[in-house]
């Protein structure tokens, strides 16, 4: 009797599906760490970059990007070998530039992130840096696609970055005496009630 393919994995298992996957298009975690921590330095001078490592693999982690992640891979091989029918097919090989499927993706992964997430995600795909620029440049030359991977390695990178900073901002809110119980808070203004 034929088993069913499994179809659902814990959180260790998806960041290592998706680290598995981004290498065999070449992606390491490095390169889209490297994107965050220098589009966050920038507005936070100290911040670290394994913070930026620990933030993508976070996001690795998250059941929606290993969807996205495994289906945006898959669509690039795919039109990479020509398995599509036309018109589809020549519009994802060619990343036509009203095409826009690709982009939703990375804002529906920047915006993990709220607002800033999706700004810092227009910001990565407009400006094209690292390997967000290398992914894009090699999907032009003949025999590689990387129309939905350059917008997922970007959104990750532009996720990792907010998440840094939200991070960071966390960190000086409960410098000193900032420390509030939340719990404590919502009594004293009347907002729990029994369930």
């Amino acid at each position: 009797m034929k088993q069913n393919p499994k179809i659902i994995y814990n959180r260790e298992e998806m960041c290592d599906l998706n680290i598995k996957a981004l290498k065999s298009r070449g992606v390491e975690i490095a390169d889209i760490a490297a994107i965050a921590y220098k589009q966050q330095s920038k507005y936070t001078p100290t911040i670290s970059y394994d913070r930026c490592v620990e933030s993508v693999l976070r996001l690795l982690t998250y059941r929606d990007i290993f969807h996205y992640i495994q289906l945006g891979i898959e669509i690039d091989r795919l039109a990479e070998v020509k398995a599509f029918r036309e018109p589809i097919q020549s519009i994802i090989e060619q990343d036509l530039g009203l095409f826009g499927c690709d982009e939703t993706i990375g804002l529906d992964i920047a915006r993990n992130y709220g607002t800033i997430g999706q700004t810092n995600f227009g910001d990565i795909d407009v400006n094209k840096v690292g390997i967000v620029r290398d992914l894009n440049e090699q999907g032009k030359t003949p025999g590689h696609v990387h129309t939905f991977l350059d917008d997922i390695v970007g959104a990750l990178a532009a996720a990792a970055s907010t998440r840094v900073a939200q991070m960071h901002n966390e960190d000086i809110a409960l410098e000193g005496d900032n420390q509030v119980d939340i719990f404590e808070l919502a009594k004293s203004h009347g907002r729990t009630k029994k369930i």
